[in-house]
């Protein structure tokens, strides 16, 4: 998902790009993980009957907090609209950003952040009504398209329209919420942001059957964790705990096993992952069980994909490219050694 590209610019002169490696010390003093997430989107994150967070992101950052901090619960979730989440990361507001932030070369470059892993692999596309009888974007043509403006979302959508000489009528809005309303309203034939905001908006309509999302992706919108500049502690405990999350799907190793797993198994991969063996969690600053507690806390990456994206959620995401790289997909982990 986008930033606006207007406030973008602005922070653009505003951002140090240097941060002191201070972010594991200053997290550990104040006793909780402050973790920027987006505002209420089904999957990724949005708060249950009884007002917990619950999410692929939420998830994460539970995972977080417990390689961290031995505990869960020690995580205090800031939902921001993406306008807001440049400033909420470099005033220290927040000590990451988990939200559906597409990683861009500007903002990896010039806004002072950085990002990894890509826990998200995702794509633009378009949402019609099943009434239109339309089965693919390229009968878009002459369409009217509901779009949040100043967004990547708004430039992919004009340049896709211009490569394959067709014509559409934008129809934009400040924020993402005003476009999905006026799409269900009918003021346009179409709706158009990242895919899974797609399947996650379509949850929110009054009649989700009578909507269908487009085979077409039309951009590459890689979605990752968000640090700031400067600090590479910080930086590889916020990659590795999700590369962990990855190894623990690769080598078997679930929420409900793990403590079987770390008491009995043989597999030097597996001891190396849940500090049985080796000095890991040391070099990253923590202790060495933080890869199980983790794991304990929140699962294997995809557990946590299938029961917020995919077929044990609302969703019913197939994993598709965000598949472990042994079944096709590009999930993919460094190793642990």
């Amino acid at each position: 998902m986008k930033f606006s590209l207007a406030l973008a610019a602005a922070v653009v002169c505003t951002v140090s790009v240097s941060a002191e490696a201070q972010t594991l010390k200053t997290i550990q003093s104040r006793g909780v993980l402050n973790c920027g997430t987006g505002a209420n989107l089904a999957g990724f994150a949005v708060p249950d009957a009884n007002g917990v967070l619950t999410g692929i992101n939420a998830d994460y950052c539970r995972a977080l907090a417990a390689a961290v901090f031995g505990d869960q619960t020690k995580v205090k979730f800031i939902q921001l609209p993406s306008k807001d989440r440049i400033t909420a990361l470099q005033s220290g507001e927040t000590d990451l950003i988990a939200a559906t932030t597409t990683w861009t070369m500007s903002r990896d470059t010039t806004l002072g952040q950085n990002f990894r892993p890509i826990y998200y692999y995702d794509g633009q596309g378009f949402m019609v009504k099943k009434s239109l009888n339309i089965k693919s974007a390229k009968e878009l043509s002459g369409a009217s398209i509901c779009i949040q403006q100043g967004t990547t979302t708004e430039l992919n959508t004009a340049d896709y329209f211009r490569k394959n000489n067709m014509k559409f009528e934008p129809v934009t809005f400040a924020t993402n919420n005003e476009a999905t309303e006026a799409y269900e309203s009918g003021r346009c034939d179409a709706f158009t942001t990242d895919a899974s905001g797609l399947y996650s908006e379509r949850m929110r309509f009054k009649a989700p059957a009578d909507h269908i999302v487009l085979p077409e992706t039309i951009s590459k919108e890689p979605l990752g964790y968000v640090t700031r500049h400067g600090d590479d502690q910080w930086f590889d405990i916020v990659t590795w705990v999700h590369f962990a999350q990855v190894t623990a799907e690769e080598l078997g190793v679930t929420q409900a096993n793990v403590d079987e797993m770390r008491a009995k198994s043989d597999n030097p991969e597996i001891k190396r992952l849940l500090g049985k063996e080796g000095t890991f969690g040391e070099a990253l600053g923590l202790k060495n069980d933080w890869a199980y507690n983790a794991i304990k806390a929140a699962g294997n990456y995809g557990e946590m994909f299938e029961r917020n994206l995919g077929q044990g959620s609302l969703l019913k995401i197939a994993r598709g490219q965000n598949a472990l790289w042994t079944n096709g997909g590009l999930q993919y982990a460094a190793p642990i050694r």
